[in-house]
C-alpha cells in the first residue's frame, strides 16, 4: 500500500495518536489488511444476508431478559 494512502486512511479512521506512537504496527496492520481485501469475496447481491436473520427465542422457563 502506498505510504500516503496509509496514512490518510489511518487519519480518516481516527488513528493518529496510533500513527505517533506505533507507525511501524500501523503500517504493519495496513499491508495485513491490503492482503485480506483480494482474498475477501464480495456478496453477488449485496442485500442479501450472509447468514439467517436472527429470532428472537423464548428462554426455558418462560423467563425474560
Amino acid at each position: 500500500m502506498d505510504k500516503d494512502l496509509m496514512l490518510a486512511l489511518a487519519r480518516r479512521a481516527g488513528l493518529d495518536r496510533a500513527l505517533a506512537d506505533f507507525p511501524a504496527d500501523v503500517a504493519a496492520a495496513a499491508a495485513q489488511a491490503t492482503g485480506h481485501r483480494d482474498i475477501i469475496q464480495p456478496p453477488a447481491d449485496p442485500a442479501a444476508e450472509p447468514w439467517p436473520p436472527m429470532r428472537a427465542a423464548a428462554l426455558p422457563g418462560g423467563g425474560g431478559l
